[in-house]
């Protein structure tokens, strides 16, 4: 059992899980009760912002606690060193926050999707090891990994997680040391097809206003001639109900599996010694502005509020009150300082961006978050985001955005033609501008190189330079090798 001050901690991601596709955050179409059971008991971020609208990039970021700028990884990650068997990853050189339980006690476990290079082996001190081999796949049958061996498993993959996860947590409920156990789902992320047929057909009479199909976005990606196209969660699903269907039932699939885990420490009396953390990898439209997708859903990609928003709930009886809705500004790069603070750690010394957001976790005076600035990159793609502004720049030839969120909360007038903001537009991109200088690594820096969501190969920076390509050539623009004016 663990001590109250070294808590078991377990942490729920999920795979394109808009912060709209929640019961807990005002949506009255889609069901998930268990998601809204730990909002009940803890706290709900309004403001929680990834720092990479994709996924590779985004679980990098949580891990490290450093930006795409840092890290390296900037896109999806896809090809035999990504997903194979290939020993070599992609954050060799970087610290986890899995390392730091670890070297203190902390039994580390990953059941469901990795993505950050070879799922074939256990990397970053995790010690049980159930891995996805790819970033996403259909849902039923699926292969695994378990520590270096592929298994053949039966069933909806999303069960077979979680059943490996309550495995998992009946193994080490009598433990003495903590354990950290990340659960990691590829839902909602496509196909929408193979989730269970009861759930599909209860979504039959919705009315999805939660989702409105909008005219076609002039930059929304739509796949030709692609045998995966139909569930590729691209623009070809406007206005295609089983495609809604299928993506609400995968949530709301999803949150009975949350449940399951929340029953399980309950049922072991461990509810009071765990921390229990939901969010998810990045956001999602399904028709909001015209387009199926995320950060890459667009090209050029976007920084829209439903790519960049996500859900971020906690609970942990007795140490986070219940019932708290947060509304301080939260970036995904902080989540790493504050979760070794929460269990009394220090961060590794790797210029981290982020600051601790324990004091508004445990809705405590959150001293020095007052005037936080979210900050945001994909490629040649950055942001800053203010309580009231969102100014987004792209170092390249398409255009910039500037949005007034508190008049324009579903950001449909861009501002940036407008003559009265030009000092505005000229202060934050200063201000954001500042901000890269201090954390961005040459070598890794992303506007050197043609990122453009179409997925990265390989690793970036100089140990790994070899004259390759490290994103796909099929798709983009020549490395630009800096800012342009």
């Amino acid at each position: 059992m663990a001590r109250a001050d070294r808590p078991n901690i377990v942490f729920i991601l999920t795979d394109d899980q808009a912060i709209w596709a929640a019961g807990c955050y005002g949506n009255p179409e889609i069901r998930t009760p268990s998601l809204d059971r730990i909002a009940a008991t803890g706290v709900r971020f309004e403001n929680y912002f990834v720092t990479v609208p994709v996924c590779s990039a985004s679980r990098a970021t949580l891990l490290t606690g450093r930006i795409p700028s840092q890290h390296g990884v900037h896109d999806f990650l896809k090809g035999p060193r990504a997903l194979g068997a290939d020993p070599r990853t992609f954050l060799t050189d970087e610290v986890c926050y899995t390392d730091v339980l670890a070297e203190h006690g902390w039994n580390c476990a990953l059941s469901g999707k990795w993505h950050l290079g070879s799922s074939s082996l256990p990397q970053h001190a995790f010690s049980h090891w159930f891995a996805h081999p790819r970033g996403a796949g259909f849902y039923n049958n699926h292969d695994m990994i378990r520590d270096g061996e592929t298994v053949t498993t039966s069933g909806y993959v999303t069960n077979v997680i979680t059943d490996d996860a309550l495995a998992y947590i009946d193994a080490h409920a009598a433990d003495e040391s903590p354990f950290y156990l990340s659960v990691h789902y590829t839902a909602p992320h496509a196909p929408w097809t193979g989730h269970p047929q009861d759930i599909v057909d209860s979504y039959d009479d919705c009315a999805f206003e939660s989702c409105p199909q909008e005219k076609l976005h002039p930059w929304a990606k739509v796949p030709k001639g692609s045998p995966f196209a139909a569930s590729s969660g691209l623009s070809d699903n406007m206005g295609n109900r089983e495609s809604l269907k299928g993506y609400f039932a995968a949530v709301t699939a999803l949150d009975l599996d949350v449940g399951r885990i929340l029953d399980k420490l309950e049922e072991k009396g461990l509810r009071g010694d765990t921390l229990v953390v939901f969010t998810s990898d990045n956001g999602y439209s399904c028709g909001h502005h015209g387009f199926w997708g995320k950060g890459n859903g667009t090209s050029p990609v976007n920084m829209y509020e439903n790519s960049i928003k996500v859900p971020f709930l906690a609970t942990h009886p007795g140490v986070i009150p219940e019932g708290i809705v947060q509304s301080a500004m939260v970036s995904e790069h902080d989540f790493m300082p504050t979760l070794l603070e929460y269990v009394g750690l220090p961060p590794p010394d790797t210029n981290l961006a982020g600051i601790s957001f324990l004091a508004a976790l445990k809705d405590e005076q959150a001293s020095g978050r007052e005037q936080v600035c979210v900050y945001d990159e994909y490629g040649s793609c950055r942001m800053i985001r203010t309580a009231q502004w969102k100014y987004v720049h792209r170092y390249s030839d398409h255009p910039n955005e500037l949005w007034d969120l508190v008049n324009d909360r579903d950001e449909r007038t861009n501002l940036i033609d407008d003559p009265a903001q030009a000092d505005r537009i000229k202060e934050l991109r200063g201000q954001m501008e500042e901000w890269f200088d201090r954390y961005v690594e040459p070598d890794k820096d992303g506007l050197a190189y043609h990122v453009t969501g179409a997925g990265q190969v390989r690793p970036v920076g100089n140990k790994w330079e070899d004259g390759t390509d490290p994103f796909d050539p099929a798709v983009g623009q020549p490395p630009l090798g800096g800012r342009a004016p």
